[in-house]
C-alpha cells in the first residue's frame, strides 16, 4: 500500500514539474524579443575648405613706374593721399575666409653719378604707406628703411628713360616683403603713401603733402581661397494659356 501511494506521488510530482517546464517554454516563446535601437546616421563631415590660390593681383596704378631692366618687375610708385582712390587699387576675388595681399616695398631713390663722384649720394630713408579699405578704414601700415651709398644698393634700373643706357633716374632702393590680411568681406583695397623721411650728410626733408611718391612698390601678389560659384537659380516654367 505504501510502495502504490509513493508511486503516485512520485507521479504527480513529475506532471506538476513537467507543466511548470512547459510554462517556461510557452511564456518564453510569446514573450517578444527587445527591439535593438536604430542606428542613427553619423553626421556627414563638412566639405574641405578649397586650396589656397595664389596669383599676381589685379592692381590699377596711377603713376606706373616702368620695367626694371634686370628683374622684369614692373615698378609703381606710391602716392600720399587722403582718399583711397587715389591710392594703388588691388581687386580681391571672390574668396573664403581672409585674403593676403603680398608686395615687395622700396624706398625711391633719385640717382646721381655725380652725387657719387663727389661722396654726396648718402641718403636714409625711411617710408610708411598704408593698406585701407575702401571706406577709408586703415587695414595695417608697413614701413621701408634703408641706406643708399653706391649704385650697388639700387635693386634695378627702369628702363624708358633719358639716362645713360635709356634707364630712368628714379631707381628703387631696399626691400622689404609685406603681407597683410584681407578681410573675407572686402573686394577691393588702396594703397597709400602717408609720409618719407629722407636723412642726408647735410640735413633732412619730410615729405607727406598729397599726391607725392614716397615709395615704391612691385611684384603684388595675392594668396585666397576662391569662393564656389554662386548657386543657379532655375528659371520659372512658362504659364500655360
Amino acid at each position: 500500500m505504501r510502495q502504490r501511494l509513493t508511486f503516485v506521488a512520485i507521479v504527480v510530482l513529475l506532471t506538476v514539474v513537467s507543466g511548470f517546464s512547459r510554462i517556461d517554454v510557452i511564456d518564453a516563446q510569446t514573450r517578444t524579443a527587445p527591439r535593438t535601437p536604430a542606428r542613427r546616421a553619423a553626421p556627414k563631415p563638412p566639405p574641405p575648405p578649397p586650396p589656397l590660390q595664389t596669383e599676381p593681383a589685379m592692381m590699377m596704378c596711377p603713376n606706373p613706374l616702368g620695367e626694371g631692366i634686370r628683374t622684369k618687375l614692373m615698378f609703381c610708385d606710391v602716392l600720399t593721399g587722403r582718399d583711397p582712390m587715389d591710392g594703388i587699387l588691388v581687386d580681391i576675388p571672390p574668396h573664403v575666409g581672409t585674403a593676403t595681399i603680398m608686395f615687395d616695398l622700396h624706398n625711391r631713390h633719385m640717382y646721381s653719378e655725380e652725387l657719387i663722384k663727389s661722396n654726396r649720394a648718402y641718403r636714409r630713408y625711411t617710408a610708411t604707406i598704408g593698406v585701407l579699405t575702401m571706406d577709408n578704414t586703415l587695414l595695417s601700415r608697413a614701413i621701408i628703411q634703408n641706406e643708399f651709398r653706391t649704385a650697388a644698393d639700387l635693386i634695378d634700373r627702369i628702363g624708358g628713360g633719358a639716362g645713360p643706357g635709356g634707364v630712368k633716374a628714379v631707381a628703387p632702393t631696399g626691400t622689404e616683403a609685406i603681407a597683410i590680411e584681407i578681410p573675407e568681406t572686402e573686394n577691393r583695397v588702396s594703397i597709400l603713401g602717408e609720409k618719407l623721411l629722407i636723412e642726408r650728410l647735410d640735413g633732412a626733408d619730410n615729405f607727406q603733402l598729397p599726391g607725392q611718391p614716397v615709395a615704391i612698390i612691385s611684384n603684388v601678389m595675392l594668396e585666397y581661397r576662391p569662393a564656389p560659384p554662386p548657386k543657379r537659380t532655375p528659371a520659372p516654367a512658362p504659364k500655360r494659356r
